[in-house]
């Protein structure tokens, strides 16, 4: 409301009949624009209200051909994570993160390290894997952290856009989302589109 984003009519208009019922009188529409349109005055204008994802353009990074293997954890899963990470090392430029969670592993890596995922993982229980995926990375600016529904921006967009997120990875400048490859177009120029702003 403080960006004046909202239709003030449209909303006056839903907020009606709920009034009327908590007020057990009827109200009209345009009292209600009033009102709203005075609180919206009142509110405080924040200079960080648009959220900054990137210091430019341009802040946009994919990976392609990515695979995401879901494993249980367990008492070895620390070593099965360490070793991966110790063959992967050599193999720079390819795709590889490891996510603990509280009862399950995520693995995610390109194509050429699955091999490696399956020789480190191979005595845990496998629960999931998902192929020909791509990560959207958005850089973020380090003051972000302070902008509160910053992933749900980046969220909602691809929503509104009929994209669906596989998975999402944090870091403290980055936001990786992983989506099937035949939604990256689309989730590209709907991200695109924010770090332009």
């Amino acid at each position: 409301m403080s960006l004046g984003l909202i239709n003030l009519s449209e909303l006056a208009r839903q907020l009606r009949p709920q009034l009327e019922a908590d007020l057990w009188k009827p109200v009209g529409q345009a009292a209600v624009v009033m009102a709203l349109r005075r609180l919206s005055d009142r509110l405080p204008q924040h200079a960080s209200a648009i959220p900054v994802l990137a210091p430019r353009s341009g802040e946009l990074n994919s990976k392609t051909d990515l695979s995401l293997f879901t494993y249980r954890l367990s008492d070895l899963s620390h070593e099965c994570q360490r070793q991966l990470l110790a063959m992967a090392e050599p193999h720079t430029g390819m795709f590889v993160t490891v996510t603990r969670g509280v009862q399950e592993i995520l693995v995610v890596c390109s194509r050429a390290l699955v091999p490696m995922v399956e020789d480190a993982f191979g005595s845990e229980r496998l629960l999931a894997r998902m192929d020909n995926l791509t990560a959207l990375t958005l850089r973020l600016n380090p003051e972000t952290r302070r902008t509160p529904g910053i992933y749900h921006a980046v969220l909602k967009k691809l929503a509104w856009d009929k994209i669906s997120v596989v998975n999402m990875m944090c870091t403290f400048t980055e936001l990786t989302i992983l989506l099937e490859q035949s939604q990256t177009g689309a989730a590209f120029s709907a991200l695109s589109q924010i770090v332009s702003h």
